[in-house]
């Protein structure tokens, strides 16, 4: 299997500065969304400065992912793994946040971290805060992180109904983000992947705006358009919605070998 990507951000409708920043190496299988925030321009700073650094530790740990790819998978591979992609966040978080200290403008600031690292026949995820990775299989959509927010937490602990969490206040507070401490909890996790299987990676300003379903029929389909149309038609509906945050749209898919690069 080889690996085909492509993304693209939008400052949406209301905003004046994207804070969004993203990355792609496909090279490596990687993929990566920061969503920042902070006022004086320090959202975008500590997006662009987490993506730099969460890339950087993962190239980093390459002979970590040639002894993965290279050997069955096992209980310690599958651990090295993944504390490869959660030293290479909380790697950012140290530089997010001692930026912060030394620049009184940039106190507070931080950012989400939704990262994919596809090696072999796995797809390992680091997530931290609210963007999203979906994987599209058979024209279904699967969330695979879960949203660090406080409606989620409220929700999982019974004080609120998913119905009722669609009306409820401070939808977008987060309860873990990249830089705001010297440390934060970030979730990882190994999964087996397929031929065929397209994934996307988005910041809340995509993902507020659209339905599962609604992602299946951009991103699948049969065949499907191009990962460029897709991204495309995904963030003009975000737009077409209300726009009211930057929009990121990031997508990976898996091809077999001998089809011609069509990027």
């Amino acid at each position: 299997m080889r690996l085909r990507g492509f993304g693209k951000t939008d400052i949406g409708k209301k905003r004046k500065v994207n804070q969004d920043a993203f990355l792609i190496d496909a090279t490596i299988g990687f993929f990566i969304v920061a969503d920042g925030m902070g006022g004086h321009a320090a959202g975008e700073v500590a997006s662009e400065l987490a993506v730099e650094t969460v890339h950087d530790m993962v190239l980093r740990g390459r002979d970590v992912i040639a002894d993965f790819v290279s050997h069955p998978i096992t209980n310690d591979s599958s651990r090295a793994i993944r504390r490869l992609l959660e030293s290479a966040v909380q790697s950012a978080t140290y530089m997010v946040f001692g930026m912060a200290e030394q620049n009184p403008d940039k106190q507070g600031m931080g950012t989400t971290i939704s990262a994919l690292l596809i090696v072999g026949a796995y797809a390992v995820t680091a997530q931290v805060g609210d963007s999203r990775i979906y994987c599209i299989r058979d024209n279904e959509t699967l969330q695979l992180t879960e949203d660090h927010t406080l409606i989620n937490w409220q929700i999982k602990e019974g004080l609120l109904t998913p119905e009722q969490a669609t009306y409820a206040p401070h939808k977008n507070v987060i309860t873990r983000a990249v830089g705001n401490k010297d440390y934060v909890q970030v979730d990882t996790q190994v999964l087996a992947i397929r031929l065929g299987d397209r994934f996307m990676l988005c910041s809340d300003g995509l993902h507020g705006y659209l339905e599962r379903h609604e992602i299946a029929e951009i991103c699948g389909g049969n065949p499907p358009q191009s990962l460029e149309d897709a991204c495309d038609a995904l963030i003009d509906l975000a737009n077409l919605r209300g726009g009211k945050d930057n929009i990121t749209a990031v997508m990976a898919e898996l091809l077999p070998e001998q089809l011609p690069d069509m990027e």
